[in-house]
């Protein structure tokens, strides 16, 4: 049986942590906690979680801040807790790297469907492919962009670039149907594992579309790769495969 995944929650509000905290340890995760963003980033370093559970509005040091912060070095998924009201301050946790965010109030078990979804799809260990079984490695490349799937590295003129797992599945899904559109609501549905309650739900993809593209060079004025299909979604441009061959995990 592989480790626990271990979560950090981090809520100024001691109620939350505790009910959270409970919940997500009786699902199996090992959890750690933290009151505010200074704290938040002593238990980062500390504890190295798969997962970080990280409301905005906290004292000493707030959670917006806490993310840019983090940004600077880890593509750890984060997932942010908000009680502002207006989608632009919730957008503005994306803009900084978040992966998602769930207004408050919240259901815990809304939280929890979130978590998996994106631990399933993003930490190494939660895959089909165990020990044994084959799994193909297809290098892609379009002009200075280089794709690794297999090792879930992307180049840029010989240069890795750090995404997060949501990015790189991000990319790898629009990869997969290169000359196709995609739909906002697909990639949430097929990368976040939800559906689009409302029309904001769908800036959780521009966000990470835009951030993506900005880390790839690209352009949504005059772009090389990720296109826009007006009102529709977006497509990826397509590309040739380089050097397919079978690899063991």
């Amino acid at each position: 049986m592989g480790r626990q995944h271990k979560i950090l929650i981090v809520d100024d509000e001691a109620t939350i942590r505790r009910i959270l905290a409970t919940r997500l340890s009786m699902v199996g995760y090992e959890i750690v906690v933290a009151a505010d963003g200074v704290e938040a980033l002593e238990q980062f370093e500390a504890e190295k979680p798969d997962l970080i559970v990280l409301d905005v509005m906290m004292p000493r040091m707030n959670g917006l801040q806490v993310c840019q912060t983090l940004r600077e070095s880890t593509g750890v998924p984060i997932i942010m807790l908000t009680a502002l009201g207006e989608v632009s301050d919730r957008i503005k946790g994306l803009e900084l790297g978040a992966d998602d965010y769930l207004p408050k109030p919240f259901s815990p078990k809304e939280l929890e469907s979130r978590i998996q979804a994106i631990l399933r799809r993003t930490v190494p260990g939660k895959g089909k492919a165990g020990a044994g079984h084959a799994a193909e490695q297809v290098i892609m490349e379009i002009g200075p962009l280089r794709i690794e799937t297999h090792k879930r590295q992307v180049y840029l003129h010989g240069q890795r670039i750090q995404l997060t797992g949501i990015e790189f599945d991000v990319l790898k899904l629009l990869v997969s149907k290169a000359g196709q559109t995609v739909s906002r609501s697909d990639i949430l549905q097929q990368v976040w594992g939800y559906s689009a309650n409302h029309y904001a739900d769908l800036r959780v993809v521009d966000v990470n579309v835009s951030r993506l593209r900005s880390k790839i060079g690209d352009s949504s004025k005059q772009p090389e790769y990720i296109h826009t299909d007006w009102g529709i979604g977006y497509f990826f441009q397509k590309m040739r495969k380089k050097s397919p061959e079978q690899v063991m995990c």
